[in-house]
């Protein structure tokens, strides 16, 4: 993506949003920086509800105050919690049927950008991104944060 005017949305996995988080992640740096990236190029930038949950589940863990400050770094970015909705998850079940290998909560990450017209996905997963998305949408982008680009 580039350019300085913001288009389109953008979809990030729970795996940006932890290594952003978590200095002691592999991925801190090179998701922080995608974080900052995307965040600076698209119209609005989004968390599948079932990766913001992944996201909640170690800070709840340490307590309530932790899942808060979460909570205020994603509204800092600004990152929006995107809904569920019955055609996404609908999206999501097709996807896990046909690809085996693909965990439901990735296939609903991939969902949510297929189904919202997304123009960027942003992934730690270098597993399932290139093929499978291009042949769901291709003018669908994936960025794969990568820790060994720090």
């Amino acid at each position: 993506m580039s350019g300085t005017e913001p288009h389109g949305s953008a979809v990030v996995d729970a795996g940006v949003v932890i290594g952003h988080l978590d200095m002691s992640d592999a991925h801190h740096r090179a998701a922080t920086a995608a974080l900052a990236q995307v965040a600076g190029t698209a119209a609005r930038l989004l968390l599948p509800a079932t990766a913001y949950a992944e996201v909640l589940v170690h800070p709840f863990r340490a307590g309530a105050a932790e899942a808060a400050q979460v909570d205020a770094v994603l509204a800092a970015i600004p990152i929006e919690v995107a809904a569920l909705e019955r055609s996404t998850a609908r999206r999501a079940a097709e996807l896990r049927a046909v690809h085996r290998s693909l965990r439901l909560p990735d296939a609903c990450v991939i969902a949510t950008a297929v189904e919202i017209g997304a123009v960027l996905l942003c992934t730690t997963d270098r597993g399932w991104p290139g093929r499978l998305v291009e042949s769901l949408a291709p003018a669908l982008q994936v960025l794969t944060v990568d820790r060994s680009l720090t």
